[in-house]
């Protein structure tokens, strides 16, 4: 069993020895000029010590935003992220980009429950192209259709009969 193997049995991590085997079998297989050699080597052992700490697996956190900063956020054409400070029409796509989800958002920077999560104009817009669609109409203008059918035909209509045999017909 080899030195390293040990020290992680006994509950004892060795970064040197670890970031000394990265790093050769980084370098074995890329490319690395000899000038850069120091910043990999202190990146990889930095990285090796924040594994034992742990504070990749913390969540972000939480800032509570202040109701001037959450009007300020929403304009008639665009909602500011607080994430980026950029403008978006909707929210909802450059959230699930960002890993989030909206429940998680509103958390995370204590907005409201009723917070927009689209841009007032774009959702104006979108209405009205549906309405000149047609879309939603079908419904209402179903149910008159029905109605007017129901008057007009009482009864089922005949359904035509067996064709009969020759004996039958010849009888007949």
């Amino acid at each position: 069993m080899d030195e390293n193997a040990e020290n992680i049995e006994a509950g004892a991590t060795d970064y040197t020895g670890l970031t000394t085997n990265l790093v050769s079998a980084y370098v074995s297989n890329n490319r690395v000029p000899p000038a850069e050699l120091p910043a990999l080597i202190a990146s990889m052992y930095a990285a090796l010590g924040g594994l034992g700490r742990g504070d990749a697996t913390q969540a972000p956190p939480t800032q509570k935003m202040t109701a001037a900063q959450i009007r300020k956020s929403i304009t008639p054409d665009a909602l500011i992220s607080f994430i980026d400070g950029k403008p978006y029409k909707t929210l909802k796509r450059h959230l699930t980009g960002n890993g989030i989800t909206v429940e998680q958002y509103c958390e995370r920077f204590g907005l409201p429950r009723d917070y927009p999560m689209t841009a007032a104009s774009y959702s104006e817009m979108r209405a009205g192209l549906a309405r000149s669609l047609g879309l939603g109409q079908r419904r209402r203008k179903a149910v008159p259709e029905a109605a007017d059918l129901s008057e007009t035909t009482s009864e089922k209509p005949k359904r035509a009969g067996r064709p009969r045999k020759a004996k039958d017909a010849a009888e007949a």
